[in-house]
């Protein structure tokens, strides 16, 4: 059997279980604006491939060790779940990992690593969050460092750092909150498609695509950016020690560079990696050959991603594109911080 029949049955064999659970677990709430982001499926994905993903099983070293937590790529539930994603953030692993080193005496702290342009709103308030309850049961240091950007969730997540050092061709800030939407209700009623929700209350459907949006509409809409944009406003006033007055006047979602950040306070200096962890070491009380350590994740997804990137010089691109499609589970939040 030649190469390329071999694997087109791998990946259709890999669609049918996908669509199978898919068909199975999903559970349809009926919103065409706020879709689960945790569903049964995902659930039941991570309950099979658990001992695969190796996220149960989190090593640490048997010496004094500094932990890395990668924050790139977009954030969300999504970027751990996705079954062909090659992004190194993994929400829920990282989560363990935080209560890992909270057990370890070996643990002297936390490098959070963020190249990021953003992303859901709840999963960049939980991981802030766990590091709050880290550095409060622990009294460890955590220091983060900026490479190309730090924007929107990624540089909320980095709130729970006692300093920050950004590169100086990082771009970061864009603290705001967005809701996208698409409306196509006049290309719909240029091509004789008209949209039927049947729904419980005037704003069930509110963001369909085929229907325009209210003022009220707009206007509920507009109440849960500012309630979030509220909470970021103050995470950053506390995180930085600004008032929120102050925060909120360069917080418009602009993204500014390492060296603006730094006149306003928004990072507490300009340099490299290894400036800052010479820094962290000096004073933080530890040697300067310190390891900095994240764990392996060797996980179903990057098993997936390898299988498709392996194929896709001998499968057209638009199949790949399309199994890729069917088994991507990103769970589309209404709320994010995001930069565009």
């Amino acid at each position: 059997m030649k190469t390329k029949q071999i694997i087109s049955i791998v990946i259709t064999g890999v669609v049918i279980i996908a669509v199978g659970i898919t068909g199975v677990a999903s559970n349809v709430i009926g919103s065409k604006l706020i879709k689960q982001n945790k569903t049964e499926t995902s659930s039941i994905v991570k309950d099979m491939f658990s001992s695969v993903s190796g996220d149960s099983n989190i090593e640490l070293p048997n010496k004094d060790f500094v932990g890395v937590i990668n924050i790139e790529g977009e954030i969300g539930a999504s970027s751990s779940n996705s079954l062909t994603s090659d992004s190194t953030y993994n929400h829920d692993f990282y989560l363990k990992y935080i209560e890992k080193m909270e057990q370890s005496d070996k643990n002297k702290g936390i490098l959070l690593y963020v190249d990021s342009p953003g992303g859901a709103v709840y999963e960049s308030d939980e991981m802030y969050l766990k590091l709050m309850e880290y550095k409060e049961k622990t009294k460890r240091p955590i220091w983060a460092y900026f490479a190309s950007q730090a924007c929107s969730g990624g540089y909320y997540i980095s709130m729970a750092a006692d300093k920050i050092y950004a590169n100086r061709n990082c771009w970061t800030g864009s603290i705001g909150v967005i809701v996208s939407l698409t409306n196509c209700k006049k290309l719909y009623d240029k091509l004789g498609i008209k949209e039927i929700d049947i729904t419980s209350g005037k704003n069930k459907a509110m963001g369909s695509q085929g229907l325009e949006l209210t003022k009220e509409q707009r206007g509920i809409l507009q109440s849960l950016v500012d309630e979030a944009y509220d909470q970021f406003v103050g995470i950053v006033a506390d995180g930085r020690k600004m008032d929120k007055s102050a925060v909120k006047k360069i917080a418009d979602g602009r993204i500014y560079s390492a060296k603006q950040a730094k006149e306003i306070n928004l990072v507490d200096e300009v340099g490299s990696l290894k400036d800052e962890k010479k820094a962290f070491a000096k004073e933080a009380g530890f040697s300067e050959d310190i390891t900095y350590y994240t764990p392996e994740k060797d996980s179903l997804s990057g098993m997936f991603s390898s299988i498709f990137g392996a194929v896709k010089d001998i499968v057209p691109k638009s199949d790949i594109d399309l199994a890729e499609d069917i088994v991507k589970n990103n769970g589309n939040g209404v709320l994010k911080y995001y930069a565009k």
